[in-house]
Order: structure tokens, then C-alpha cells, then sequence
């Protein structure tokens, strides 16, 4: 069965050395996870900033919406191919494309969050005399961490799922084994390369899904809920902690 002698592929400690004379397993994930990290990085600075903005002031939400939703329509691939082909190769061009993928979500946990907060809260916090940035910092924030890590947690799985297609243009990463396994017909080496990336998803999810439910406040409810929000909106959040809003 071509699943099992995929995972008997991975499992071969020469595959983790040296595939094809190329970088073995070990060194494909170190690249792989180099490129998603370098990736989530430049959306975590880009989006939190502007999602935590939208939802403290309630400003700019509709503009947020809307620019995410044309940052989801770019096709990946395309977009690769027209810049590294127009800016010429460079670790710059991926990180910059796939950090879009990874921007929507974070954008929508932040501001998504901070609208999840009851009203009241913000109320009583401004009533002690808070400023608005100790608001922020110490009331909106430490409340709004499950749904941001929600955000992080989708953007995560988006953009490890996708650094694959970088292979394509020479980079390395675990695509590189379901590419070079296409061109020489070795089923078996792409069947382990689409197990390593789908491996490597699956455990970046997990962790951050342990994280998400270790933030939510002690009484909180965890999994599937809504409260009424700042905004007077309700705000509930799916098992994968996407945030699902229901306007007025």
C-alpha cells in the first residue's frame, strides 16, 4: 500500500541525511518551518497592530473585512510566479507572499477579540481611571487571547500548508519531496513529503490549539460560545477558534 511505504520512507534514517543528493527530511523541515516562521512573523507585526486598533476604537472594521477578503482571492502560485519572475529570486519575494495568507485571520482574531469583550468591562475599567492604552494592555488584551491565538492558529496552518508550493521555484522546503517524486515518478516519495507537510500542520495546530484554551480567563467558557460584545455585536467562535460574527 503506497500510504504505508510512504511512512516506511520516512521512516528510512538515510531519507533524513540526504534525498536525491539534496537536503534529507531533517533539513526540509528546518526550511519548511524557517520560511513559515519568517512568514508569520511579518503578519503578526502587520495585522495585530491594525486588528487591535479596529476593535478598541469599533473604526476601519468594514475596510478590514474587505481587504482580506481580496487578500483570500490572490492565487498563491500566480502571485509567486509573477514576482520571482519580475523581482528575481530572494527568500524577500515568499515571505512577502505568504505573509498575505497569513495576515486575514490574524486580522480578524484581533479585532474579532477585542469586540467579543462585554461592554461593561471596558466600562468599569475606564470608571477606575485606566487610560485607554492601559485598557488596551491590561483589560482588552489578556481577554481577547483566545481569539487572537485563534487567528494565529489559522494563519499558522495556512501558511506551513502552502511554503510547500516555494519548492516549485527551487527553494527548499518538504514540497521539494512532492515535487522532484512528480518529475521522477516516485509516488512513494511524494506520498511521504505530503505526510510530512500534513505531520507538521497537524502539530502546529495542536500546540496552538493547547495554548488557545490554556488563555481563556477563568470564568470564560471554553469550545463553542458567544457573548454580547462592545460593539453590539455577538460574536461566537468556532472549535478551530475562528471568529464568526454576527452583524446587527
Amino acid at each position: 500500500m503506497l500510504l504505508l511505504q510512504g511512512i516506511a520512507w520516512i521512516f528510512t534514517p538515510g531519507n533524513w541525511v540526504s534525498v536525491n543528493s539534496g537536503l534529507g527530511i531533517g533539513g526540509e523541515i528546518a526550511a519548511h518551518l524557517l520560511l513559515t516562521f519568517q512568514s508569520l512573523l511579518v503578519a503578526i507585526v502587520v495585522a495585530v497592530p491594525i486588528g487591535l486598533a479596529i476593535g478598541h476604537t469599533g473604526r476601519g472594521r468594514g475596510i478590514a473585512i474587505l481587504a482580506g477578503n481580496v487578500v483570500r482571492a490572490f492565487p498563491t502560485l500566480g502571485l509567486l510566479s509573477i514576482l520571482l519572475i519580475g523581482l528575481g529570486a530572494g527568500v524577500l519575494v515568499p515571505v512577502a507572499v505568504f505573509s498575505l495568507l497569513g495576515i486575514p485571520p490574524l486580522l480578524a482574531g484581533a479585532y474579532a477579540g477585542l469586540e467579543s469583550i462585554d461592554r461593561q468591562t471596558i466600562d468599569a475599567a475606564r470608571a477606575t481611571g485606566m487610560t485607554e492604552w492601559q485598557i488596551l494592555r491590561k483589560v482588552e488584551i489578556p481577554l481577547a487571547a483566545p481569539l487572537l491565538l485563534g487567528g494565529l492558529r489559522s494563519s499558522t496552518l495556512q501558511i506551513i500548508a502552502t511554503v510547500a508550493l516555494v519548492s516549485e521555484f527551487g527553494y527548499d522546503s518538504l514540497g521539494q519531496f512532492i515535487i522532484a517524486g512528480a518529475a521522477t515518478q516516485d509516488y512513494v516519495q511524494m506520498v511521504g513529503g505530503s505526510i510530512l507537510v500534513t505531520a507538521l500542520a497537524l502539530l502546529a495546530d495542536a500546540i496552538l490549539a493547547l495554548a488557545q484554551r490554556l488563555t481563556v480567563p477563568r470564568g470564560v467558557p471554553r469550545g463553542l460560545g458567544g457573548r454580547s460584545t462592545a460593539r453590539g455585536r455577538r460574536v461566537l467562535t468556532a472549535p478551530s477558534g475562528a471568529p464568526i460574527s454576527e452583524g446587527n
